[in-house]
């Protein structure tokens, strides 16, 4: 390569590993969602004017953005040598001016703005009348860049694009650079590990004493089902926190926000698992259908609004929880004693208190964490509400214990008196771990792993099952 030809980055997918224009439209649905989708829908055939107007609702932070490190390099490298090093983008001016400054390339940038995308032959048009034909080298990684390679002297392709063998066929000079994402990435951004908390709607079955097929099997299909839905609400909630995760110690290694995974797979993955979810809880029945929409909702709900609101988050968090239960039992068609919901909804208050505990045990600051309205100085108040609602759970399971349906289920009452025992500890040693910050940052999930915990719950589960005399029923005993 000549050293005196400038060298031009393209933006998105080249010099950075996101696009503006969708980490905008995200950025823009997390702080004001209903101007976002205004613009997007009445700007949707002028690309130019819905990047304007998206910069405009949502300004994000360009130093903030994941940068493809092999071209950072080179362009460092190209800088040194002494050559120009310019950014031309499709996306919106302001956002590629500031970029440009922020890594010290030239102050010369080639951008859209409010009346032209400067995308394809138009780039091509512009970089040709201001250095020439083959007066400059050119990075692009997309085939709409086709246009634009095609007048540079030298064209860098980062990434696959198979379009570009025409290039080196016309006996153009290509040198390629590594880009592109994998599907491992994108299976994590799924957060399959979180498909534990899905246990949760076996509830229902346990509680109802029905262990049978004909109720299992709904239910592990309602498990799929959930799975599926979460797993596109998790996409979502990435999508909507991206800023907020980059400032994360630990979240900024997260697919979309490292940059990975590009945002348009991830969306495209969400409306792809939010079909198959709602598909297998149509052919279920209406109910459990109508629980995974509510489920979806008040998800979204969340991921928009609800988790930056100081306790509204933690009654969604145990609410969500709760759904899980109600849709298992909606799966199964079986009842779902009010007396449960009443008792685990403060269990899941606790968990969601110890969610939080977590997080700011865990923080490197007393700021408030990004995305959220808590800071460290609430960690006494998360502790105090995390202690009533185990609390009132117990209060909750012994009136239950007394109750016409508790001594139908459970006749031997004394036994569910014991069975608080292993209760009691595993609710406050759950608390305290969150406290001193020793679990992970979901407390469900943690519960599966833990080993300890996990017998104190197999414990709580056989003194339930002696209880209700379902040893002696199947063992004889």
């Amino acid at each position: 390569m000549t050293d005196v030809k400038p060298l031009v980055l393209d933006v998105d997918g080249t010099f950075l590993k996101t696009d503006m224009l969708f980490e905008c439209f995200w950025a823009g649905l997390g702080s004001d969602p209903l101007p976002t989708l205004r613009a997007a829908i009445t700007h949707f055939r002028h690309p130019e004017r819905l990047k304007a107007e998206l910069v405009r609702i949502a300004p994000i932070r360009t130093d903030l953005l994941p940068v493809n490190p092999d071209v950072a390099d080179l362009a460092l490298r190209s800088r040194m040598a002494g050559r120009e090093v310019i950014l031309a983008s499709a996306s919106d001016r302001s956002l590629v001016t500031r970029l440009a400054a922020e890594y010290g390339l030239s102050e010369r940038v080639f951008a859209s703005d409010f009346t032209t995308n400067l995308k394809g032959a138009r780039k091509a048009a512009a970089l040709v009348e201001a250095f020439g034909e083959r007066g400059f080298d050119y990075a692009g990684d997309n085939p709409v860049d086709m246009a634009v390679w095609a007048q540079a002297e030298n064209a860098i392709v980062v990434g696959r694009v198979p379009q570009a063998r025409e290039l080196a066929a016309r006996g153009q000079n290509v040198v390629e650079i590594g880009g592109g994402w994998n599907w491992r990435r994108l299976v994590k951004a799924l957060r399959p590990h979180q498909w534990v908390k899905n246990v949760l709607l076996l509830l229902a079955m346990i509680a109802a004493h029905r262990f049978d097929l004909a109720t299992l099997i709904p239910i592990l299909w309602g498990i799929v089902a959930f799975s599926a839905a979460a797993s596109s609400i998790y996409i979502v909630n990435d999508l909507l926190d991206l800023e907020a995760d980059r400032l994360h110690p630990t979240k900024c290694c997260r697919p979309f926000a490292s940059g990975d995974v590009p945002i348009h797979v991830g969306m495209f993955t969400f409306i792809g698992l939010a079909i198959l979810s709602l598909a297998i809880a149509a052919t279920l029945n209406a109910q459990f259908f109508g629980v995974v929409i509510l489920y979806m909702v008040t998800s979204l709900a969340y991921s928009l609004k609800l988790k930056r609101m100081r306790w509204i988050d933690i009654s969604t968090l145990a609410a969500l929880y709760t759904i899980r239960v109600v849709a298992g039992a909606a799966a199964a068609q079986v009842d779902v004693s009010v007396y449960m919901l009443i008792f685990i909804f403060p269990i899941f208050i606790t968990l969601g208190c110890v969610k939080r505990l977590t997080e700011l045990t865990l923080a490197t600051s007393d700021d408030r964490l990004p995305g959220r309205g808590y800071g460290r100085p609430d960690r006494g108040d998360l502790l105090n509400v995390a202690m009533l609602g185990t609390f009132w759970a117990l209060v909750i399971f012994f009136l239950y214990s007394l109750s016409d349906q508790g001594q139908e289920l459970y006749p031997t009452t004394w036994i569910l008196w014991v069975a608080m025992i292993p209760m009691t500890l595993w609710l406050v040693r759950m608390v305290m771990l969150g406290w001193y910050g020793k679990q992970d940052y979901d407390p469900i999930v943690f519960a599966m792993r833990d080993k300890f915990g996990i017998g104190l719950l197999m414990i709580i589960l056989s003194l339930m099952f002696w209880a209700a005399g379902l040893w002696s029923q199947w063992f004889g005993a």
